[in-house]
């Protein structure tokens, strides 16, 4: 089994590594920094999973190069590291083509089963989010709840929202993000009006209560 490892911390790539190569039925082929450099390591080594983390600033994040990944080289199965437990980015994740979830606290023979549950086939959730993710999709008839802002958001604006919280200018999200500033401008405007934010504290205190910050 080949392995891809992204993560913007040489520290954890380093863990991570040693915990996968020391199964005698894994192998990590290569490591990534960032969500551009995730993409060209799939593109050269074509594993079968990549473990991508979401949050890998500055550069692309890890929320769009999995819908990148996903749509360009579908044999790589994805699964997705994080410290981030929330349900509704839960919801984005999976919507761009991840086939499991887990938290970089977990032990360590859980990212070993999460692994070889997706390379089967199967999809790993951490137990703790398993259950809320089920409701959700019995309750919703598995369709994004129009009442909750947050689900109604792009990818994009996902990205975008805890940059603007963090102080980031137009200018230096568009060099992140590797898009224009007018594009930039056009997201957040949409997203603060889908969360019906007026102004930037008001974001930072949304960005906040969703753990946005937290990374």
């Amino acid at each position: 089994m080949r392995i891809v490892i992204a993560d913007d911390h040489a520290v954890v790539r380093s863990g991570f590594e040693m915990i996968i190569n020391f199964q005698e039925d894994m192998e990590v082929v290569a490591t990534a920094a960032d969500g551009i450099e995730a993409y060209q390591m799939v593109a050269k080594h074509r594993p079968d999973i990549l473990l991508m983390d979401l949050s890998m600033p500055p550069g692309e994040s890890g929320l769009i190069a999995t819908g990148k990944i996903n749509e360009d080289f579908p044999d790589t199965k994805i699964l997705i590291l994080t410290m981030y437990d929330d349900e509704e980015y839960l919801f984005h994740v999976l919507k761009n083509g991840a086939r499991g979830y887990v938290l970089k606290n977990s032990p360590d023979e859980q990212l070993v089963t999460a692994i070889r549950m997706v390379h089967q086939g199967g999809t790993y959730i951490h137990p703790k989010l398993a259950t809320s993710l089920v409701r959700e999709f019995i309750n919703k008839d598995h369709g994004v709840d129009e009442s909750n802002p947050y689900q109604v958001l792009s990818t994009r604006e996902i990205e975008i929202l805890p940059l603007v919280a963090k102080g980031y200018g137009n200018k230096e999200i568009a060099e992140m993000l590797h898009i224009s500033v007018k594009t930039v401008e056009a997201h957040k405007a949409k997203l603060m009006d889908k969360l019906n934010l007026k102004t930037r504290p008001e974001l930072v205190e949304y960005a906040l209560k969703k753990k946005l910050l937290d990374f």
